[in-house]
């Protein structure tokens, strides 16, 4: 099922990012949480694949990757040994597909849902944090699945061993139906994904609503939701734990866009646009 906790206040932020699972077995903390934020409350999980071709995307995915790779194939000859590999490079470079990207951070995730293209809009609407326990969905995993991860000592699939278990995208969604997804880290191909600690749910065609997917087939998913009161306050608390997007996206255009919002005015919108009439 699917939990609702309102967050307004920073105290709530803290249990959060402090809200960990202990190991009987090896008397550490081990967690199996992924974390997924959005600036909007309202927005729902889905897939940009879905997002950009709707119901047609079951038929349009497979022209959509192997277009990629004919044209990517100059920066990795590699591509077309592997449908994961397109997808996740992909993915990366925001093609559209069928990987939610989810982060093992909670501050990572607090980042995202406290960030905003218009920084007006960050007091005005509640943020969300998705969380939800990997384990749960892997109960769930067909048996040659389960057993790959049995082999590895592991409870999340890499690149390797998901090209063992399935070879093809249509192998995939055979096995999977609407019952099961697997979720897997990315190869570490720059520094973006190492810094955002970055894993990602394969979403099967047979799932078509992963919301309602979570709600009946998990028992820890919790949906954080930000009132927008404290989306400043909570914003510069990240800042000072070095989360920003200076960390997250390394390089020029991330220290542009954590400046631009380190020095942004507060203030009432309609003023700025009495100063310049084009402003939207």
């Amino acid at each position: 099922m699917i939990e609702t906790v309102n967050i307004d206040n920073i105290d709530g932020i803290m249990k959060l990012i402090s809200d960990q699972k202990y190991d009987d077995g090896i008397g550490r903390l081990r967690s199996a949480y992924f974390f997924r934020g959005l600036p909007d409350a309202d927005f729902r999980l889905t897939t940009s694949l879905r997002m950009n071709c709707k119901q047609l995307a079951p038929q349009l995915e497979p022209a959509i990757l192997r277009a990629f790779t004919k044209y990517a194939s100059m920066d990795d000859p590699t591509l077309s040994t592997s449908v994961w590999k397109q997808m996740m490079l992909g993915q990366h470079h925001g093609l559209p597909t069928r990987l939610l990207d989810w982060t093992r951070s909670p501050l990572i995730a607090l980042h995202f849902a406290n960030s905003e293209s218009n920084f007006d809009k960050l007091d005005k609407r509640d943020s969300v944090v998705w969380r939800f326990d990997m384990k749960d969905v892997n109960r769930f995993l067909p048996q040659k699945y389960a057993d790959v991860l049995a082999r590895d000592k592991t409870f999340i699939f890499s690149l390797d061993s998901l090209s063992t278990a399935a070879g093809s995208l249509e192998e995939y969604d055979r096995d999977m139906g609407g019952d099961a997804f697997v979720n897997i880290e990315p190869p570490s191909i720059d520094q973006r994904i190492v810094n955002q600690y970055s894993f990602f749910s394969v979403i099967p065609t047979g799932i078509t609503d992963i919301e309602d997917y979570l709600d009946k087939h998990t028992e820890h998913t919790v949906r954080y939701v930000i009132k927008s009161s404290i989306r400043w306050d909570v914003r510069d608390l990240l800042d000072q734990y070095n989360i920003s997007e200076r960390m997250i996206f390394p390089g020029l255009d991330g220290l542009s866009r954590s400046l631009a919002r380190h020095y942004f005015v507060k203030g009432d919108s309609n003023e700025r646009r009495r100063i310049d009439p084009h402003e939207e």
